[in-house]
């Protein structure tokens, strides 16, 4: 399967969870929330401590961050574990994104190029010349601990060893590059494709709709055929505008070894995934119900539309801690009408930005006058505190008496969840809640193998004192749950 899946984790392979919600489903006695949602105590002075390890990306952590005003006030401090250090350069790149000012990207081009970033392999010359006018800034931030509090006081990088901070450096003046012969994307997804479906590459399209009509269509319909097709074809998922998504997006680009002819030899290319789609993580569950509307039984919106809009609300929710409303005064003709540009947020006066050829940039006295902008704005970011863990660091976590019965609740997504064993016990609070990402969007899967992946967590969560509060079963389920009992 890692022919399909990839060896490094892009996106994920489940939509994205507010852990606080999921914390007052399952009746998480250290969040304090009771069946209102209102706080069960007079004080949230103890902060809660999230661990994630290998989600992939930062959609977890940003619906967590986007929804913190619906609870009762608290400090979160999350903690992340990946594999990759390319992994953790896209989530500092997609929460600096998420952290601009309206005043400089307003709020339909950031949505748009969030989802361009997240989950194309092409993306637009404005989006590749924002991605390259954040390598200088990423780079200062990683070199210099004073310019990322200022830039972003939530993110904590002070754990990362020198030679990964170093190595950060180095993926960042990458995305600097002009040179598009450095990440030739298209051929590598071609490549890919020809070494994954071998003699049926010829017949690929009857294969994209085998796996999408067989295997995904049951589980998130509202994801398109056509969608589906054309992302498993070139690796573009979000086509927004009617316009030119032809440079390689060089934050998909990452290093592995390989052995050629007795030699081991670092190769650049795209090594994720290229058969479950980006879809997943934001463009199959949606709070605004209009988007599942049917006629003649067939969706009116697709998952790109509900992509859009999940994105944008979540960035207005950070920005302005209230809930995105889609404006009242669009008509129900409007509503219906497929592929529909999603409207902009009335509080900001945005201008075309289609015809704007560059992204701006913040110099570093804009920089200190978008923190304060954002002070004002952006008030869920300051009981927030986010900390990029040592790669593959979960084995030492255990020894270290500063995580002793820390956590309140981990995270595992289902390529990392071969590391919940008992040995991870000492960093668990008691009563702790570990969640685990399912394998049902592994499309590659069958029910049999989906059920056995249940059984074996299930398993391997009793080894570690944990037990599950229900039954779980594996095509239905996004996440399975279990509590420390000791």
């Amino acid at each position: 399967m890692v022919d399909s899946f990839g060896r490094i984790t892009w996106w994920g392979f489940s939509p994205a969870v507010d852990f606080q919600a999921l914390a007052f489903t399952t009746q998480i006695q250290h969040f304090n929330i009771d069946d209102n949602g209102s706080s069960t105590s007079g004080s949230n002075d103890n902060p809660i401590n999230i661990l994630l390890i290998g989600s992939g990306d930062p959609r977890h952590i940003i619906k967590t961050i986007a929804h913190s005003y619906r609870w009762p006030e608290r400090k979160i401090n999350l903690y992340v574990i990946e594999n990759n250090l390319e992994v953790y350069a896209r989530q500092i790149l997609l929460l600096n994104l998420i952290y601009e000012a309206p005043e400089v990207i307003g709020l339909q081009e950031k949505t748009e190029l969030f989802l361009e970033i997240f989950g194309n392999t092409f993306v637009r010359s404005q989006t590749d010349e924002y991605l390259s006018r954040k390598g200088d800034e990423l780079i200062k931030m990683v070199t210099n601990f004073n310019y990322l509090k200022q830039s972003l006081k939530f993110l904590d990088l002070s754990n990362l060893k020198y030679a990964e901070r170093d190595q950060l450096e180095t993926i960042f003046k990458f995305w600097r590059q002009k040179d598009p012969k450095l990440f030739e994307v298209s051929a590598m997804w071609d490549h890919r494709l020809r070494k994954h479906l071998g003699s049926r590459y010829d017949s690929r399209r009857n294969v994209y709709d085998w796996d999408y009509n067989m295997k995904l269509l049951s589980k998130a319909d509202i994801i398109h055929s056509r969608e589906y097709s054309n992302w498993r074809e070139n690796g573009v998922a979000f086509d927004i505008r009617e316009a030119n998504y032809n440079i390689p997006n060089k934050s998909l680009a990452s290093a592995e070894i390989m052995k050629r002819e007795g030699q081991k030899h670092i190769v650049r290319g795209y090594w994720g995934d290229i058969i479950n789609s980006p879809y997943v993580a934001y463009g199959i569950e949606c709070e605004e119900s209009s988007f599942f509307k049917k006629a003649n039984d067939i969706y009116t919106k697709t998952s790109q539309d509900v992509a859009q809009y999940n994105v944008m609300a979540v960035m207005h929710e950070i920005i302005y801690g209230t809930k995105y409303q889609l404006p009242q005064n669009i008509s129900e003709t409007e509503k219906k009408k497929d592929h529909q540009e999603l409207p902009k947020i009335q509080e900001l006066n945005e201008d075309d930005e289609e015809d704007k050829q560059n992204v701006p940039s913040t110099t570093d006295e804009a920089g200190e006058q978008q923190q304060e902008v954002n002070q004002a704005l952006f008030k869920c970011f300051q009981n927030i505190k986010i900390y990029l863990l040592p790669l593959n660091s979960l084995p030492t976590l255990t020894k270290k008496s500063k995580y002793a019965k820390l956590f309140n609740m981990v995270y595992f997504s289902n390529s990392m969840v071969h590391n919940f064993k008992p040995d991870i016990q000492p960093i668990l609070a008691p009563g702790s809640l570990i969640v685990c990402e399912s394998a049902k969007f592994m499309i590659e899967l069958n029910k049999d193998q989906q059920g056995e992946f249940v059984n074996r967590v299930t398993g391997m969560a009793k080894a570690a004192n944990c037990k599950a509060k229900q039954a779980f079963d594996g095509e239905k389920d996004n996440v399975l749950t279990y509590f420390y009992t000791s």
